[in-house]
């Protein structure tokens, strides 16, 4: 995995299963308010735009942020202003998402994208990361069944730095992050 701006490693979330990692991360979340969630966003999309993988990318998925999940409609559109190619997943059924170029109002309207070996970049939320790129994700497995049809893509975590731990329970479908990206680590 590339070089990271991962140091907020925590022992006490080493040895959690996935549904108590889960629990244990939304507590932390829960501390903050919507508005600070924001603000510790913006040092981590600015460093997504500056990351030259990004940059250089012609499409990329991006995600349309959930409450407790780094913000991510400036993202979106600073990707838009740059001509990217910007694909949005939207959820269809309790196992299935689909992805779409075509949006309104940031929910995917148009037909299904189906091809995976275009997109450059890919830009994945998380319950949790690890320093070895390894991601808990909400427990469906939608992003970890994108990505394996996606092998090749650059595949870039994002979470806030509270959301850091030393170890992410794994098994073989999930998939790993290349980079993961938090921005500055709090002390």
């Amino acid at each position: 995995m590339e070089d990271q701006n991962i140091e907020g490693k925590d022992r006490e979330t080493s040895a959690l299963s996935k549904k108590s990692l889960r629990q244990h991360i939304r507590q932390r979340k829960a501390r903050h308010t919507d508005e600070e969630l924001v603000a510790l966003s913006q040092p981590i999309v600015e460093a997504v735009l500056a990351d030259p993988r990004f940059q250089e990318a012609q499409t990329v998925l991006l995600y349309h942020s959930l409450p407790d999940e780094v913000y991510t409609p400036g993202l979106i559109a600073a990707a838009l202003r740059m001509g990217k190619r910007v694909l949005l997943p939207v959820v269809i059924s309790r196992t299935e998402m689909e992805i779409s170029d075509d949006f309104h109002i940031l929910e995917p309207q148009g037909a299904a994208f189906t091809d995976y070996a275009s997109v450059d970049c890919a830009i994945i939320p998380g319950m949790a990361f690890d320093a070895q790129g390894h991601r808990l994700g909400r427990g469906r497995g939608y992003y970890d069944r994108f990505l394996a049809q996606a092998a090749d893509v650059y595949k870039l975590g994002l979470c806030f730095p509270f959301q850091l731990v030393e170890a992410v329970p794994c098994e073989a479908t999930d998939v790993a992050m290349d980079r993961v990206e938090c921005g500055p680590v709090q002390s």
